[in-house]
């Protein structure tokens, strides 16, 4: 790639034309589906037969379970294998316990069991997922290829929990065959699609999981622009998730009923994706100027819900926060670009350790928050907070020649070790 094309912005279709990225892809976009028919089923299975929306919403927070109990210790596993390997057994396991779960009339604690069962296989596949996107797309491609990813996965949701909720309606069981179809359809395009490739571990290690995990929390929390990296993104998940989880209740406060919650509970995912059209849009260069003005950005946005002001406000601010979220593109780009490659599956599951702990500590927080103070207090303080963080942050950010430094030595560690 000669300098004139580095300075370009890489175009969606260069990034399809990949042809091993495109069956993971749309191996990612049909788990990504499958598994919202599957969280739409299984609350609605659970609550029909027990009426307990205590133990519905369990069953919906099963996934997320293995994530705060050990997500990058699993994640780690996937670094001793092949990733194309890894995906495809995680696959089969997974339609395989997932079609037990819709057995009718199975006990709720064995299909309590199933679900934690085929959860625990998350971490190790989501990790060699990334990590394989690393491998299949470089440069610019990688940046857009993450956001073509995150508009995809937005609108999954979307899709996966509409026509889920009309399939589940009719037969909450059809709705989990058909997930448990897509887990074996997955495997199959990784089969076909995807070559087979050594492990990113080549040497030999007579070592723990748990001491290989270790390693990698050592890389990424004391690297100087991992470090960084992770605890913005850490802090922007922890900004925008509270706006979003709070809708419900900030929509019956502005008056308005279900049809206005869901509209606000839309607003940050169609941020992100006109977040993810602008990053095409923009070269790379301007991407990573862009990344000081749009960490504050994000929590700025937010602030005026102190003022409690009317709903299309509130609609129009809460976009305005999903768009200023195409950071995310570029920081993953960047977190990349400074990581050695015998180190990516670790890494990646400490990120995504990180960032569903700093969800279910954000939602937590903010639902105890708005039990005592009203939802648009509760958001603009917490956005107060956020740009507070987010200004240090800024200011401590590394300079270029430290981050030209690290990218040098990752590349020159990743030329070694092939």
């Amino acid at each position: 790639m000669d300098e004139q094309e580095a300075d370009r912005p890489a175009t969606f279709r260069e990034v399809l034309a990949v042809a091993e990225y495109r069956s993971l892809y749309a191996a990612t976009v049909l788990s990504w589906i499958g598994d919202y028919f599957a969280k739409v089923a299984v609350a609605v299975l659970i609550f029909s037969d027990t009426g307990s929306a205590l133990l519905s919403a369990a069953g919906f927070a099963v996934s997320y379970l293995p994530w705060v109990a050990g997500g990058p210790v699993l994640a780690a596993l996937a670094e001793r294998f092949p990733y194309r390997r890894v995906m495809i057994i995680c696959d089969l396991v997974r339609a395989a316990l997932v079609t037990l779960v819709a057995v009718p009339g199975l006990p709720l604690p064995v299909l309590l069991l199933l679900l934690v069962a085929s959860s625990m296989l998350t971490p190790s596949f989501e990790a060699a997922r990334s990590a394989m996107v690393a491998q299949l797309l470089t440069g610019d491609r990688y940046v857009l290829g993450l956001s073509l990813q995150n508009m995809s996965g937005q609108t999954a949701q979307v899709a996966g929990y509409a026509v889920g909720g009309l399939i589940a309606a009719v037969d909450p069981h059809v709705a989990l065959l058909i997930n448990a179809a897509t887990f074996g359809v997955s495997a199959l395009l990784l089969w076909r699609g995807v070559r087979a490739r050594p492990p990113a571990m080549t040497r030999v290690r007579d070592r723990s999981l748990l001491a290989e995990t270790g390693d990698g929390l050592r890389l990424v929390l004391g690297h100087p622009v991992m470090r960084p990296i992770a605890l913005v993104v850490f802090s922007l998940v922890a900004i925008v998730i509270v706006p979003e989880v709070l809708a419900v209740a900030w929509s019956a406060e502005l008056g308005g009923g279900s049809r206005t919650a869901g509209l606000l509970m839309a607003a940050i995912p169609v941020g992100n994706v006109i977040g993810g059209i602008l990053t095409r849009m923009t070269e790379p260069a301007r991407r990573l100027r862009l990344l000081r003005p749009l960490l504050l950005a994000a929590p700025l946005l937010l602030v005026p819900a102190l003022a409690r002001p009317p709903f299309v406000m509130v609609f129009l601010l809460m976009v305005g926060a999903g768009i200023a979220n195409m950071v995310m593109a570029p920081l993953n780009g960047l977190f990349v670009s400074v990581l050695p490659g015998d180190f990516r599956a670790r890494a990646f599951g400490i990120m995504q350790g990180g960032i569903q702990i700093t969800l279910a500590v954000s939602v937590l927080a903010a639902g105890a928050l708005a039990e005592r103070f009203s939802v648009p207090i509760v958001v603009g303080a917490w956005a107060v907070c956020g740009l507070v963080l987010m200004g240090v942050a800024v200011r401590t950010w590394p300079g270029v020649e430290v981050i030209d430094a690290e990218v040098a030595r990752a590349a020159e560690r990743n030329r070694q070790t092939h």
